[in-house]
């Protein structure tokens, strides 16, 4: 089958192109920004048929969850119209469709795990738009999975992993959030996820997907930092008030994953155990 993957110059997108030689039964079809503009139509119906694509694994998305705040036509262009342009176009063909959401869709005011069927509220535009999102890709294309993640990170681009590491590097004292309660997810987890899922064939409908466990932002940056060997650096507790930002974040955003185990039959790994694979791949590029 031919497969496109979109954003794949980002974290997902390279996990999961470092997966493809143990699938190459497919072709590949990698692309960013500068291969497929996903906010042109035109542009993905005409990639779509003249390669013959059969399913697509949308890895594109606008995450920067505060300039989203004042950024929202183009927040809604690239987390909204573009989710349903390429679900629309790969639908024509009779193919199926990965979408990768978001704990945003909810507001984080629950105090046990977010399953699959509870009603989505987002308080933020990245929520919002992600949510629109979603239900674009639902609608146009029923052979589809939304996945949605949490607390993102991997060796690669821009994340918290690796701007903690650097911070701990230069500064003596670290305040951190620890009134926000979640479970980071390693973007190679996640990948081998989307992978097992297209090898045992798509099951359509919402899952959610992060490693097991659960942490506050506070306790993840020691956990980096004693991974790290960072001893010069003090971590010290902050509440949200603290840190003003001008996109509201969930308090709690623990996600229930037993959907999407029992789907698939798959194991996922606690979070501390993937991000020390995660750290020894970091200290490995330092080399």
């Amino acid at each position: 089958m031919n497969i496109l993957i979109t954003g794949c110059n980002g974290q997902l997108g390279n996990e999961i192109k470092l997966l493809q030689a143990m699938y190459a039964q497919h072709t590949w079809f990698n692309t960013d920004v500068n291969e497929l503009d996903i906010t042109d139509k035109a542009a993905i119906e005409h990639f779509v048929e003249s390669n013959e694509i059969g399913g697509i694994v949308n890895c594109a998305a606008y995450t920067a969850v505060d300039k989203a705040e004042s950024d929202l036509l183009l927040a809604r262009e690239l987390n909204a119209d573009a989710p349903a342009f390429l679900a629309e176009a790969v639908a024509k063909r009779g193919g199926w469709m990965v979408q990768v959401s978001t704990d945003y869709v909810f507001d984080g005011t629950k105090h046990t795990p977010y399953v699959e069927s509870d009603e989505p509220c987002p308080n933020s535009v990245y929520g919002q738009t992600k949510l629109e999102g979603e239900q674009a890709v639902a609608k146009f294309c029923p052979n589809s999975m939304i996945i949605r993640t949490a607390w993102l990170y991997s060796e690669f681009g821009n994340n918290f992993v690796k701007t903690m590491i650097r911070l701990g590097k230069e500064r003596e004292q670290l305040g951190v959030i620890f009134d926000q309660v979640g479970t980071p997810t390693y973007a190679h987890d996640l990948a081998t996820v989307i992978m097992t899922a297209i090898d045992k064939g798509i099951k359509p409908g919402i899952y959610h997907f992060s490693n097991e466990g659960v942490t506050s932002w506070y306790d993840f940056t020691k956990s980096i930092h004693r991974l790290s060997g960072i001893t010069t650096c003090q971590v010290s507790p902050l509440h949200t008030v603290e840190y003003p930002t001008p996109a509201n974040r969930p308090a709690y955003s623990v996600l229930d994953k037993t959907k999407i185990k029992e789907t698939f039959g798959i194991k996922i790994p606690y979070w501390v155990d993937s991000l020390k694979k995660c750290m020894k791949g970091l200290q490995e590029q330092d080399k």
